[in-house]
């Protein structure tokens, strides 16, 4: 979720239709400290990162977006006009932002960026706050199971591949244990054949958390039911809501679709973000919303974090996504 730039180029998104970007991917478990208990990470200075783009031209824009916007005869343009527009007229729900962001210690700009750049590139685009609790009660009535083959993801899970992930440092965090759930899928199971049953060529989100829609995340933080799972811990701590369990998925949808609730879940994976990279990045990206924004994209900050610290990079860069949150940040911060 990536690079960072200059805040000098201008602001063209419907020129850009272009080919994705590249997305590391590192199995680094953030529960094992990278340094020894004697010298604590924190210990370490951490610099603090520049605000703006670090790069002078947006980088391109994956093929999956282009022909999204292109299918609903829209724009890049056109869609951020619309989204801010919706958050220019819900006073009440940039109030609800400020409130959450302050509970989770952040600027509400990173959560501002996140719901814009989600809208601008992703699936749909914003109509109105309204519009997803008016859903979130829709699918409060339907019966959802997180399953494949008729198997229950809990279930599924207890086999002898997933072993490791029962080892109590990471079953104790909710993140940790989705985490290597996930990762133990997509190298024993995810596109291959094992005890004489073959498993699709999806991801774990994909394989066991969809079972009514054809997205991958959902309401108006585009949040994905594994996402949810993962943060569940952390926002428990913070709020006043339950811990979700994947036993009650419909629970963990309304987490998704309510934005009473899935405000929680946003400032929960940003405030993570802010935290991986100041433990393992050894950098502050808590003033750089493009950052952050780009690690809501991309998702696997703690992961990210350690791929920068051996870079050997100044600073970290934003992706097509953050660029756009940095370009444009005085028209986000103006909502405020």
């Amino acid at each position: 979720m990536i690079t960072m730039c200059r805040n000098t180029g201008s602001f063209r998104l419907s020129s850009l239709l272009g080919a994705g970007c590249l997305a590391v991917a590192l199995l680094v478990n953030p529960a094992v400290p990278l340094f020894p208990a004697s010298q604590p990470a924190m210990a370490q200075s951490v610099r603090m990162v520049p605000e703006g783009n670090r790069i002078r031209s947006q980088p391109n824009i994956p093929y999956a977006s282009s022909r999204r916007t292109a299918a609903s005869r829209s724009s890049y343009d056109a869609k951020f006009e619309k989204v801010l527009g919706v958050l220019k007229r819900d006073r009440g729900l940039i109030s609800s932002i400020k409130r959450v962001a302050s509970r989770y210690g952040i600027d509400p700009i990173h959560i501002i960026g996140a719901i814009v750049g989600e809208h601008t590139y992703n699936y749909d685009t914003l109509d109105s706050a309204q519009s997803y609790y008016v859903k979130a009660l829709a699918y409060a009535g339907v019966r959802i199971n997180f399953e494949i083959n008729g198997e229950h993801v809990e279930t599924f899970v207890e086999r002898p591949q997933f072993d490791r992930c029962r080892k109590a440092h990471i079953q104790e965090s909710s993140d940790r244990r989705w985490s290597c759930y996930e990762n133990v899928w997509n190298s024993k199971f995810r596109g291959r054949s094992v005890e004489g049953v073959r498993y699709p060529k999806k991801n774990f989100n994909e394989a066991f958390f969809q079972p009514l829609f054809a997205g991958q995340s959902f309401g108006l933080g585009q949040l994905s039911p594994l996402t949810v799972l993962k943060m569940t811990d952390r926002v428990a701590r913070q709020s006043n809501f339950r811990k979700l369990q994947a036993t009650n998925a419909e629970s963990v949808y309304k987490a998704t679709m309510d934005p009473n609730i899935s405000l929680h879940y946003m400032a929960a994976i940003i405030q993570d973000s802010i935290a991986a990279y100041k433990s393992v990045g050894k950098v502050d990206i808590s003033n750089n919303p493009g950052l952050t924004a780009t690690l809501y994209n991309l998702g696997d900050p703690w992961s990210r974090a350690a791929k920068f610290r051996r870079s050997g990079q100044t600073w970290p860069r934003e992706n097509y996504y953050g660029w756009l949150v940095n370009d444009r940040i005085d028209d986000l911060r103006a909502l405020l």
